[in-house]
């Protein structure tokens, strides 16, 4: 292929698909079953004579490019993951319980509340709850902690939505999967956090 067909290729998908904002993800690592699913291409006719490929040219077998906006807030307390199928919040531990706890503040409940109202606004029916932890204290300690602080974040959005259609898959990872390094404490308090991630509405 030629490299006006691969500039034409990577046009043509970024036009398709509305990107706006792609970032690379340098996450060392994702709990299984995370992953997005981009839906299938658009067909695009190799004989459209607007896209005014040179005689031989063909085009690339056609791929969905799944774009990733991110959104943090300054304090770093809170992330949103936009793709093109799921919708991703993280809330670091400190924000939504003291040191070593699984018992949610009261500001805790607001931001859940926030999450609430978007998952009603996706029309999500499958939520993933899932808590993580730093490599401090033992990865036995670690596990447990992370799956308290996931049920406690899953039983005041279940009261929010008060939906008996929605399913919830609660987990505790502990250490595992951290994002970001726990050689410093500026990493280690990106790690202690929960995730709550739903598919985008339409997928």
């Amino acid at each position: 292929m030629t490299r006006l067909a691969l500039a034409v290729t990577a046009l043509l998908a970024a036009n398709i698909y509305g990107a706006t904002t792609a970032q690379a993800d340098d996450t060392p690592s994702v709990p299984p079953g995370t992953e997005a699913t981009a839906s299938a291409p658009v067909q695009v006719d190799p004989n459209d004579p607007d896209l005014k490929l040179p005689e031989g040219a063909t085009l690339a077998t056609p791929k969905v490019l799944d774009i990733k906006s991110v959104v943090e807030d300054q304090s770093g307390d809170e992330r949103r993951e936009d793709t093109n199928s799921s919708v991703k919040f993280a809330l670091q531990a400190e924000v939504l319980f003291g040191k070593d706890s699984a018992k949610l503040s009261a500001d805790a409940k607001a931001r859940i509340a926030a999450i609430a109202e978007e998952i009603k606004k996706q029309n999500a029916t499958n939520i993933r709850v899932f808590g993580f932890t730093d490599n401090l204290g033992s990865s036995a300690h670690g596990d447990v902690l992370s799956k308290q602080r996931a049920n406690a974040v899953q039983d005041v959005l279940s009261q929010d939505l008060n939906d008996p259609n929605i399913t919830f898959e609660v987990r505790g990872y502990g250490e595992q999967y951290p994002i970001s390094s726990n050689a410093t404490e500026e990493g280690r308090k990106k790690n202690r956090r929960v995730e709550v991630s739903f598919p985008r509405s339409g997928s």
